[in-house]
């Protein structure tokens, strides 16, 4: 258990890393889906597309390190 809350982690911690570096050369989480509401001094941002894309990567890559 202690093992793959590492391995998740450290994945979390690149994934974070690569879209917060990448993410002015990407439409990464300005994906059609993403919701934004911005008014005269508020903006709501909710990134519905890119949290749904990034739980599907998670989720095969997560299926693939369990099968071996």
């Amino acid at each position: 258990m202690g093992r793959t809350l590492i391995i998740v982690g450290t994945v979390l911690l690149l994934a974070g890393l690569a879209i917060t570096f990448l993410g002015k050369y990407t439409s990464l989480g300005r994906l059609p889906g993403d919701i934004v509401v911005r008014r005269s001094n508020f903006t709501f941002y909710f990134p519905l597309a890119t949290g749904l894309l990034l739980s599907i990567a998670f989720s095969v890559l997560l299926w693939l390190f369990q099968r071996r």
